[in-house]
């Protein structure tokens, strides 16, 4: 097949995937829609699509291009949104509690998932998203687990979930749980599991609550390439791979890119326009690459994965709050 040829059987695919992207970010702004990322709508209505009305055996490449150079070139960009600088107003303390907190959530979902029996792959992706950074850690996990498409809805389902738990009752406990603005900022920012529910419990508090909670989630996502580039070296279990996938995944340079935008970003002047322009691209990209995962996600393989995984994500997220507000405590 000649390079235009690809080209243009990738169009269809990539155009209804960004499709439902728009559709998606015109949703999450209407009332009560606000709460759940775009990218979080766009595989749900992926998934609605697949499974009531069938994905398009003409859109597959373009499916496939989405769910993959799509998501790595976004997952790069998200380097724009941070900066060392950022990562060191956390200060020696947080930056210890939130590498301890997701060192010990993501090895505690690890050995929950083997006792509970749940599937290797499914694991690390809940693993990831609790630990890290919810939807897209779940998905730049996967381009080195390799899991199927339903484990990685499965796994962005848990962490939606609970993590819309923690959005909603954080609020009602820094009171009861004798936290100050600070202290509560900084176990928003390493335990709840998406960008935006931290910004939604955070800054209910206060302020300087919010900022705080805001840069302890950006350290976690900055952690997010070193644990994709770790997991390329851990050895994989010999059950058989997800359909169309073989062999050892590759060394994520995409992880590497997005360390590097990052470095640039600290010691670039880089206009508060353009970074702002990029941002938005990049959950623009990440937002089509979910939707592409809900067209291929066929929901009866959902159903078979049972209630273990969804029990797995559960104590993940009791682990991570109940850990780090701990550390909290302990380190004043």
């Amino acid at each position: 097949m000649s390079r235009v040829e690809s080209v243009r059987s990738v169009i269809p695919g990539v155009a209804l995937a960004g499709a439902i992207a728009l559709a998606a970010n015109l949703l999450h702004g209407l009332p009560g829609a606000a709460t759940f990322s775009p990218m979080i709508i766009a595989i749900a209505i992926g998934i609605a699509a697949r499974n009531l009305v069938g994905t398009p055996s003409f859109a597959g490449p373009g499916i496939a291009f989405s769910m993959r150079r799509l998501l790595r070139a976004a997952i790069v960009l998200l380097g724009l949104q941070i900066t060392l600088t950022q990562l060191a107003a956390v200060g020696a303390k947080g930056l210890f509690i939130v590498i301890s907190t997701l060192v010990a959530t993501f090895g505690f979902t690890l050995a929950a998932g083997r006792a509970l029996g749940v599937d290797r792959r499914l694991t690390e992706l809940t693993a990831a998203g609790t630990s890290i950074c919810g939807a897209s850690a779940v998905v730049a996990t996967n381009s080195v687990t390799e899991a199927s498409d339903e484990d990685v809805a499965y796994a962005i389902a848990c962490v939606t979930i609970f993590g819309s738990i923690a959005m909603f009752v954080y609020p009602v406990l820094p009171r009861l749980l004798h936290l100050d603005g600070a202290a509560y900022g900084l176990w928003s920012g390493a335990s709840i599991h998406e960008i935006a529910q931290v910004a939604a419990a955070s800054f209910q508090n206060s302020q300087r609550a919010g900022e705080i909670a805001t840069v302890a989630k950006l350290a976690r996502v900055m952690l997010l390439a070193p644990v994709v580039v770790a997991l390329s070296f851990a050895p994989r279990v010999s059950a058989p791979r997800a359909p169309g996938k073989s062999g050892r995944p590759s060394l994520p340079w995409f992880a590497i890119g997005f360390v590097a935008v990052t470095v640039i970003n600290s010691v670039v002047t880089i206009p508060a326009e353009l970074r702002s322009a990029t941002v938005t691209l990049s959950t623009f990209l990440l937002t089509i690459a979910l939707a592409a995962m809900g067209l291929e996600t066929d929901v009866r393989r959902l159903y078979a994965e049972g209630l273990r995984p969804a029990i797995l994500g559960g104590l993940a997220f009791l682990f991570i709050a109940t850990f780090s507000l701990t550390l909290i405590k302990l380190m004043g």
